[in-house]
Formats: C-alpha cells, sequence, structure tokens
C-alpha cells in the first residue's frame, strides 16, 4: 500500500539537504523574478539573483548525476546516444552560446559608442557657442575695450551671441576670468567636454582670448537635463547619468564607485523623461542595458582630484542596431541578414542529421546486445529454450552463438532454481511464525505510551522485542539481538521468547537480574557454544515510578529526561554464552515526561559513503531532538535519520527501536 503523499513527502525532504533547500529556494524566487518582469514589475539584484540560480542549476546537475548514470545510463543505446550528444550537439550549444556572450558585448560596446557619439555632438554644438561668444569678444577687445572690463558680456554683439546660443540650451550660462585650469586641461587655448560645477554636470567650453592689451578667460556652460537626454539622436532608449562626488572614507550603503584607491558615492542623478525601448521585432529581441563611464572636469579642482567620474547607463533593443549597423550598406542590408539565417538553419539541420545518423548507427550496433538481454531475462524465468537471432557474422554474433550454446547446455540450473525456490518458501514459512512471536498488541498502562518497530535485512529477523505484563502496575521491557541471521537466528529467538516469557510470569518481584540469570542458565543449556545473544530487560512499575533493569551486554538504552541523556549499561555479559555468569540491576527513577529508547545495532552502524558509521554520539542528538515526538514518530524518526545518513534503504543487519514514554 502506497504511503500518503505528505509523508512521502516528508522521507524526501529528509533525504535532502540543507544546501539542497537553499539552490531550490533561490531557483524558485529567479523564477518569480522572471514572471514578474514578464508583467513590467522591476525586480532588485535580479542579475545577481540569476547568478545564483544559475550556481544552483549547476548544483542539482551534479546532485543527479548519480541518479542518470544509475537509470538512464543503464543502457548501453542510452550510453551511446548521450556520447554523440557530448560529440556533436554539446559543442554546437557552447558554440551558440558563446556566439550570445560575444553579441551581447557587442551591443554593449556600440550602444556606449553610440551615447558617446550623441554626447559629443552636444560638446561639439557648446563648443560651436562658446567659440561665436569668444569670437564676439574678440572683436571688442581689438575695438578698444578692455579686458578687465566686467561689462564685456552687455556689449550689444556678444549679448546677441549669448541670446542665440540660449535658444539651444536650457540654462547656458556664460563666466569671464574662469576656466583657465579647463583651458589646459585641452590643447593650451580651448577645451570643450562634461564638467562637474557645484555639484551639477554640465556641458562646457572653455576658450583663451588674447589681445595686445591682455587676456582673458570665457567658461559656456549649460547643465545637462532630461531634455538634452531626451534629444539624443541614437536609437537608444531610457537614458540616466549619474554624477559621483568623492569622499574620504568607504561608504557603507548606497550606489559607489572605486577608482585608483579613492571612494566616489552618487551625486546628481540626470534621466530621460520621454526615451522609450522600442518594441521587440520578434521574440529574441531581448533587452539590453550596458553603462559606460566618463570623466568630467571639476570646474573647481580639489587638491588631489581634477576630474569626477560619471556613470551612463542606457538601453537598447539588437533590432535599432541592427538596422543603423546595415544603412551602410543600403538594400543589401536585409538580404544579408536573411542570408546569415540560411546559413545557420543549414547548420542546425546538417547537425540534426549527423545525430540522426549517429543514433542509427548506435541503434543497430546495439540491437545484438539488446537480445543477448532480452535472452538473459528469459533465462532468469527459468526459459532455456529461448534462442538468440544471430543477424551478423561478426564479435557480437559470435557473442550470440555462445549465448545460444550455453543455454542449451545448463538443464542442471532448473534443478537449482527449484531447490532455491522451495528454500524461499520455507524462509517465508519461518517469517511467518517469527511475526507470531512479536507482541500484536501494545499493553495499555495508566501514563504509559509504547512503540516498537522491527525491520529485518533478511525475509526472517535476529532481532526480538517484548512487552510483559507481570502485575497490574508492572510491565517488563525486553530488546535482545541474536547472533547470527537467517533461520537459525529466528530458532533461537523462539526459544529465547518461550523462556522469557515463563520466567517472567513466575518471577513476581525477584528482579530483574535474578531473571536474566535464569534465562542465561536455559540458553547456555539448551543451545551450541557459539551462540548467544545480547539482552536488555526491564520492569516499569506505574506505582512507585521506578524503571528497574538489568543489561545483558547490549547497546546500553538511552533514559532521556528534559534533554539530559542517562545510559542504561547496569548488568553484566551476554546471556547463553557463559554458564553462572553474574548479573547486576539498575534502577531509575521515573518523572513525568521520562522517556526510554531502546535499539539494536543495526541502527547505529550504517556507514555514509565515507565509511563513517552513524554512531551513538550522532543517535543521542537525534533522540534528544526528537524527544518530545509521540512514541511511534519518535521510532520512525530514528531510523529515518539512520538510513538518511547511509544514503541508501539497504539494511545491513536487523533495525529495531524500542520507545516508552513513562510519567
Amino acid at each position: 500500500m502506497k504511503e500518503p503523499l505528505p509523508r512521502r513527502i516528508r522521507a524526501f525532504l529528509r533525504r535532502t539537504t540543507l544546501l539542497d533547500r537553499i539552490a531550490f529556494g533561490v531557483i524558485v524566487l529567479w523564477g518569480a523574478a522572471q514572471w514578474a518582469r514578464a508583467f513590467r514589475i522591476s525586480v532588485p539584484f535580479s542579475s545577481f539573483l540569476g547568478f545564483l540560480s544559475f550556481l544552483g542549476a549547476v548544483y542539482f546537475l551534479f546532485r543527479i548525476l548519480p541518479w542518470v548514470r544509475n537509470r538512464v545510463l543503464w543502457r548501453l543505446r542510452n550510453r551511446l546516444i548521450v556520447a554523440y550528444v557530448f560529440i556533436a550537439v554539446v559543442p554546437v550549444i557552447l558554440l551558440l552560446t558563446m556566439v550570445g556572450v560575444a553579441a551581447d558585448l557587442l551591443y554593449l560596446e556600440l550602444g556606449a559608442h553610440l551615447l558617446h557619439d550623441d554626447l559629443q555632438e552636444r560638446i561639439d554644438l557648446i563648443s560651436a557657442d562658446g567659440d561665436a561668444i569668444a569670437g564676439a569678444l574678440g572683436q571688442e577687445l581689438r575695438q578698444g575695450s578692455s579686458p578687465n572690463n566686467a561689462n564685456l558680456l552687455s556689449r550689444p554683439a556678444v549679448t546677441g551671441m549669448i541670446s542665440a546660443a540660449q535658444e539651444s540650451w536650457s540654462g547656458l550660462q556664460v563666466h569671464l576670468n574662469q576656466g583657465e585650469h579647463l583651458v589646459r586641461q585641452g590643447n593650451g587655448r580651448h577645451f570643450a567636454g562634461l564638467v562637474e560645477s557645484e555639484g551639477n554636470l554640465c556641458f562646457a567650453a572653455a576658450n583663451q582670448i588674447s589681445d595686445k592689451s591682455g587676456s582673458l578667460f570665457l567658461v559656456t556652460e549649460a547643465p545637462v537635463t532630461p531634455a538634452i537626454l531626451d534629444g539624443l539622436t541614437s536609437e537608444l532608449g531610457p537614458i540616466q547619468m549619474v554624477l559621483f562626488q568623492s569622499t574620504n572614507e568607504k561608504p557603507g550603503t548606497g550606489l559607489v564607485y572605486e577608482n585608483q584607491g579613492r571612494f566616489y558615492v552618487a551625486g546628481q542623478q540626470v534621466a530621460s523623461r520621454r526615451r522609450s525601448l522600442t518594441k521587440p521585432a520578434h521574440r529574441f529581441d531581448m533587452r539590453v542595458n550596458g553603462a559606460s563611464i566618463f570623466e568630467a572636469v571639476r570646474m573647481k579642482p580639489e587638491k588631489d582630484s581634477t576630474t569626477a567620474p560619471v556613470l551612463a547607463s542606457f538601453s537598447l533593443r539588437p533590432s535599432a542596431l541592427n538596422r543603423r549597423l546595415f544603412t551602410s550598406v543600403g538594400a543589401l542590408g536585409p538580404a544579408l541578414v536573411t542570408l546569415l539565417v540560411v546559413v545557420g538553419v543549414i547548420f542546425l539541420v546538417l547537425e540534426a542529421a549527423a545525430l540522426a545518423t549517429g543514433v542509427v548507427l548506435t541503434r543497430t550496433i546495439t540491437r545484438s546486445v539488446g537480445d543477448l538481454y532480452e535472452g538473459t531475462l528469459h533465462v532468469r524465468q527459468g526459459d532455456f529454450s529461448h534462442r538468440i537471432r544471430v543477424r551478423t557474422r561478426d564479435q557480437l554474433g559470435a557473442l550470440g552463438d555462445s549465448f545460444n550454446e550455453m543455454t542449451s547446455s545448463i538443464s542442471e540450473l532448473i534443478e537449482e532454481q527449484r531447490k532455491r525456490q522451495r528454500l524461499e518458501n520455507e524462509l517465508s514459512i519461518a517469517r511467518e511464525v517469527q511475526n507470531q512471536l512479536f507482541p500484536r498488541s501494545l499493553p495499555a498502562l495508566p501514563g504509559l505510551e509504547l512503540a516498537a518497530i522491527c525491520k529485518p535485512a533478511r525475509t526472517v529477523s535476529g532481532d526480538y522485542y517484548d512487552f510483559i505484563q507481570v502485575g497490574p502496575s508492572r510491565l517488563g521491557i525486553a530488546l535482545a539481538d541474536i547472533s547470527g541471521k537467517g533461520i537459525s537466528a529466528a530458532l533461537l529467538m523462539a526459544s529465547l521468547q518461550a523462556a522469557l516469557r515463563s520466567q517472567a510470569m513466575l518471577d513476581g518481584h525477584g528482579g530483574t537480574a535474578a531473571l536474566v540469570a535464569r534465562l542465561n542458565h536455559h540458553l547456555f543449556k539448551n543451545t551450541s557454544d557459539d551462540r548467544y545473544a545480547t539482552f536488555f530487560y526491564a520492569v516499569y512499575d506505574t506505582v512507585s515510578r521506578t524503571l528497574t533493569y538489568t543489561n545483558a551486554g547490549h547497546l546500553p538504552p538511552f533514559f532521556v529526561l528534559n534533554g539530559r541523556v542517562q545510559t542504561l549499561d547496569e548488568g553484566g555479559t551476554v546471556v547463553g554464552l557463559f554458564d553462572d555468569s553474574p548479573y547486576d540491576q539498575g534502577v531509575v527513577q521515573v518523572s513525568p515526561g521520562s522517556v526510554l529508547v531502546a535499539f539494536s545495532d543495526g541502527l547505529t552502524e550504517p556507514e555514509n559513503v565515507y565509511g563513517e558509521q552513524f554512531g551513538l554520539e550522532r543517535l543521542r542528538d537525534e533522540v534528544v531532538r526528537q524527544q518530545s515526538s509521540p512514541p511511534n514518530r519518535l521510532a520512525e524518526g530514528l531510523i529515518a535519520a539512520s538510513e538518511q545518513w547511509a544514503g541508501t534503504a539497504e539494511q545491513a543487519d536487523d533495525i529495531t527501536v524500542v520507545v516508552a514514554r513513562m510519567g
């Protein structure tokens, strides 16, 4: 019967690691971010989240490799097909990925180049306006005006030039006797470019005007505004420019830029308002985001810094850049694009044909292997009359002939199979008989909850547990691990069960040590010298709230109360090996909420892939962690923890867990 879905989910989650859950959560978050992006919802750190999801996918790829190797790659045909895929398909995918990355970088570079050209056009424009104003001032100087005359900018000719420039520039200003260091930044006579003026990003031109009567410096500047960014002529989408200001200490938050050991924080930000990204021309016309760094010369240079970095970010569509790139070839542009698509399609068709050819060859090669496997299935079912059809006269054909000769001469295997079947039937009967030895129902005493699980490693188990009510308020709890496995261990278990129940019913209040001593004497007299059992027996009295026990060579059970663990190791050696062995008994005072956990060594001995056993310490930690669970859940949880440590449900030894919550 299938387990309920919630239990299967919990069992699956117990087998997963913390790293599995983190990787799965990151991938889910990335999927949610992509879904939000489809609805034009901005998600912060989406690029970093994409990188983490890529790492999570790579992690899961390595996690599923063992499963793929054991399930998918079991067939030789599948292995050869995978080999063809790695030889033919994977290189193409890597090549296409490289082309995509290269195209993305190319479009970023082209976008930065277009933005640089657009800004350079504005710089050339303000340079021309500055030259015109400087020319008018030079004319005034040649007419006899003094360079130190503060009213030079009020002269009609100069005012007219300034007014004409202000029609193209919003907020244009002209300053006399400023910008000497800007001119030095240029060619010694003239400068044009981006400047930082009182925390604002501006286009500026600086000129030096010389005459017989002297020289003066002129600065023409206009702030970078959203209207200017909206007026840029390229095919770029929204544009934003951020001016960075230097700081002496590394900022803790915000946008930070580092250059040559200096830190810069974001200052003025100017963004376009009416620019929008064109609609995609096709489904592969993805949005490409890019950025470029410019240097703005400071209008008032600082002691150790004459420039300020400017971050210009933009977005674009590859189709828009393609149209501009193919403009130079005219009508040949669409034809070239079509030719590129046709060549790519032909390339993919040839690649698919090569893969199909490889699959056909693989099927031809592996057909003989499949026939051999089918023949082995018939042999496994006892049908030795099946013969393999030999289609070719090669090495695989010779292998088929050998198989046919083998199946014709193994009639003795049929008898061996029948003997094995009889043995399995006997084991099945032994298993049914052994099941009758375990308690069919759990005793019910006030303040006592019980649970017990026995998972045999083979058809029959060598572990034994029992609950024996020895009085109105007293319950005996027994757990034994019989030496050996199989039918011999089951027979000794039956003898132990009969002796224990008879001794317990006649015991009265003689104590657990005396009972274990008599049981040891009985087994020693009635079993061979190499047969013995580890044995733990305890009696819980609900009236006196005491637990009396004797441990005969068994793994010490755990007695847990409020997170404190006591091991019950009072007793002696194993039973059935030495006659007249002395045994002691221990007494534990039971408080409300006390938990007794007894177990066999099959719970502690499973090893992980590194050969490390689950061990008593890890089991103790699990008991403390799950001590508040109901007894049946606690027993299942301990077995699940041991199996999760081993990484497989296959058992090397019988596993038995007995849990009693007392008080």
